[in-house]
C-alpha cells in the first residue's frame, strides 16, 4: 500500500517518530519531517521495512527535499528522571521546536502523545507505515541514533554497541553483567535479565 502524503489536506504536517526506546543504553532520538506533496523518496517507508543500506541511502534524500526536518535527544540521565515514554514526547517536542517551519498539525506514531502546545495532534498506530512524512521521521531517527551508538561505540567498545545499538541482545547483557553498567546505560530499565549475585 502507497503512503499517503498528508492526513488533513492544505495544513502543514510534520511527521515525528522515535527511535531507541527498547534499548539498555544510549539517547532516544526523534525526528520532525515536513515534507513537499509531491516530493519523490524511491523506497520510503518505515525505517523497520528496510535494511541499513537502505536507510543510509534515503537518509541524505529526505534531508535534501524535505521542506524542514529536525532531530533531537533524550538522554539516558533524564529518560531515568521521566521514564521512556515521557522522554520519548519529550524528544519529540524538541525536535518540532527545532524546525525552522511551524507546522500547523502533527502526525505522530503510536498511540500516545503529550499534547504540544499551539499545535495540534493526531496520532496514528503503525504511522510509519501510512504516512511518508512519519516514515521519513522514522529513518532520520533511525539512522541518527544508529551514528550516535557507533560513536559511543567507539568510547565503550566492550558492549558491542556499532552491532547491537544499544539493544538488549544477550550479547549486549552478557558485557553489563561482565563489566558492569556505564554511564551511557539506563539505570531504570532492567539491565539483566535476572539478579546478580552478590556473595
Amino acid at each position: 500500500m502507497a503512503l499517503a502524503a498528508y492526513h488533513l489536506k492544505n495544513f502543514i504536517e510534520a511527521g515525528c517518530d522515535e527511535a531507541g526506546r527498547g534499548c539498555l543504553a544510549g539517547p532516544v532520538v526523534a525526528a520532525a519531517v515536513i515534507l513537499p506533496a509531491r516530493v519523490r523518496l524511491p523506497g520510503l517507508d518505515d525505517s523497520k521495512q528496510l535494511n541499513e543500506a537502505r536507510r543510509d541511502a534515503l537518509r541524505p534524500l529526505i534531508e535534501a527535499r524535505a521542506i524542514a526536518w529536525a532531530v533531537a535527544i533524550v538522554d539516558p540521565l533524564e529518560i531515568d528522571a521521566i521514564n521512556i515514554l515521557n522522554a520519548s514526547f519529550a524528544a519529540m517536542h524538541r525536535a518540532v521546536d527545532a524546525l525552522r517551519i511551524r507546522p500547523e498539525h502533527l502526525l505522530i506514531d503510536g498511540n500516545r502523545f503529550n499534547v504540544y502546545a499551539g499545535i495540534p495532534h493526531s496520532c496514528h498506530i503503525r504511522g510509519d507505515g501510512r504516512f511518508r512524512s512519519i516514515a521519513a521521521a522514522s529513518i532520520l531517527a533511525k539512522t541518527h541514533r544508529d551514528e550516535l551508538m557507533q560513536h559511543l561505540h567507539c568510547e565503550f567498545p566492550v558492549y558491542g554497541w556499532a552491532v547491537n545499538k544499544g539493544y538488549p541482545t544477550l550479547d549486549h547483557r552478557s558485557a553489563i553483567q561482565q563489566h558492569g553498567p556505564c554511564i551511557h546505560h539506563r539505570k531504570s530499565f532492567r539491565l539483566l535479565k535476572e539478579p546478580v549475585a552478590v556473595s
